[in-house]
């Protein structure tokens, strides 16, 4: 099976992770962090706000049985895109909406989806979309990862 890979970031991770994985077609999803400038942050260091990275999550799916742009309209319905560095009572710019595309057609789906969903919302979207290669993905601790799933919990994220 060929697979793809997205990353998105909406705030808190946990809870975004939790609504990727219920989407048939998601393969796998890892929590981390993209778009800062040190090298394989921890939680503590990217909650600080000091190190310019978004909570992140990795997407990788099968795209014969889901397109990207699926993905996007999802990501979109997930969070509030208008909320500048934060979600909800998340505050900071680790938890801002951010899309890290990994290809031309990403960019460009991406794109076209911003134009979509900003005449929905009567604030203007401030999504971050960014070239995934400028910004590694660095993988969060193992306690990060799949948290909503192993606790049982399926609501809101104040972490």
């Amino acid at each position: 099976m060929e697979k793809e890979t997205a990353y998105f970031a909406a705030g808190c991770f946990w809870g975004v992770q939790y609504r990727f994985d219920q989407i048939p077609g998601v393969v796998e999803t890892e929590v981390g962090y993209m778009g800062g400038d040190l090298p394989n942050p921890t939680y503590a260091q990217v909650c600080s706000g000091t190190t310019g990275h978004a909570e992140t999550v990795k997407v990788v799916f099968d795209p014969q049985q889901l397109d990207y742009a699926y993905l996007l309209d999802q990501f979109f319905r997930m969070h509030d895109p208008t909320q500048l560095n934060r979600q909800g009572p998340d505050i900071g710019s680790q938890y801002r909406s951010a899309i890290f595309y990994t290809s031309t057609l990403q960019k460009t789906l991406a794109e076209q989806a911003i134009t979509h969903w900003s005449q929905r919302f009567s604030r203007p979207i401030v999504t971050q979309l960014c070239p995934a290669d400028d910004y590694p993905f660095w993988p969060a601790e193992a306690a990060h990862q799949k948290y909503f799933a192993r606790r049982g919990i399926r609501g809101g994220c104040h972490g």
